[in-house]
C-alpha cells in the first residue's frame, strides 16, 4: 500500500522542520533531566539497571553529538548548510532528532542483513553433507540430515510468524 504524499508549500515544510527540531530539543531536555536523576542516584550509591545505563549512555552520546550541531546554530546563516552536512554525516544529529521513518529504515536494513546471513548459513549447512558424504559414516549422515530438517522446520515456523 503506497500512499501519495501531497506537495507541501515552502511555508509548511519550514514549519514542519521547525516543529521537528523543537521536538528534538524538547526530548533531549527530557532525557537530560532523567539522566541527571540517574547520575544523582549513582552518586548516592544506588545501582542502575541495564535499561537505565543504556539511556544514560545514549544521552551522553547525544550531548557529544550536539557540540558540532551547535556550531550550525551559533554561526549566522550556517543553519542552511545543515541538510548538506546531514547528507554526508547522517549520525551527526542526536537520537532525539531522528524521525520514525529513519528508525524504521535502519531496522529494515538490519533485518535484511540478518536474513541474508541466515540464508547463507542455511545453504552452507545443507551443502556440508553433500561434500562430506564420503568422510562421514551412514549413521552420522542420517543424524545430520535429520538435524538440518528440524532446523529448517523451525526456520519455516519462525518466518511465518513475521
Amino acid at each position: 500500500m503506497e500512499t501519495k504524499e501531497e506537495k507541501q508549500s515552502y511555508g509548511q515544510r519550514i514549519m514542519g522542520e521547525l516543529k521537528h527540531y523543537y521536538n528534538g530539543f524538547y526530548f533531549l531536555w527530557l532525557d537530560t533531566k532523567v539522566a541527571v536523576k540517574m547520575i544523582w542516584r549513582l552518586l548516592r550509591g544506588h545501582a542502575l539497571t541495564r535499561r537505565d545505563r543504556r539511556k544514560l549512555l545514549r544521552t551522553c552520546v547525544d550531548f557529544f553529538r550536539l557540540v558540532p550541531f551547535m556550531v550550525f546554530i551559533i554561526v549566522p546563516f550556517m543553519e542552511f548548510l545543515i541538510p548538506v552536512f546531514l547528507k554526508f554525516f547522517p549520525e551527526m544529529l542526536p537520537s532525539t532528532f531522528e524521525s520514525e521513518s529513519k528508525k524504521e529504515e535502519k531496522q529494515r536494513k538490519k533485518m535484511a542483513a540478518k536474513l541474508q546471513l541466515a540464508r547463507f548459513l542455511q545453504e552452507t549447512i545443507s551443502e556440508m553433507p553433500k561434500r562430506n558424504r564420503s568422510k562421514l559414516g551412514e549413521a552420522s549422515m542420517q543424524q545430520f540430515s535429520s538435524y538440518v530438517k528440524k532446523v529448517s522446520v523451525f526456520d519455516n515456523i519462525g518466518s511465518s510468524n513475521t
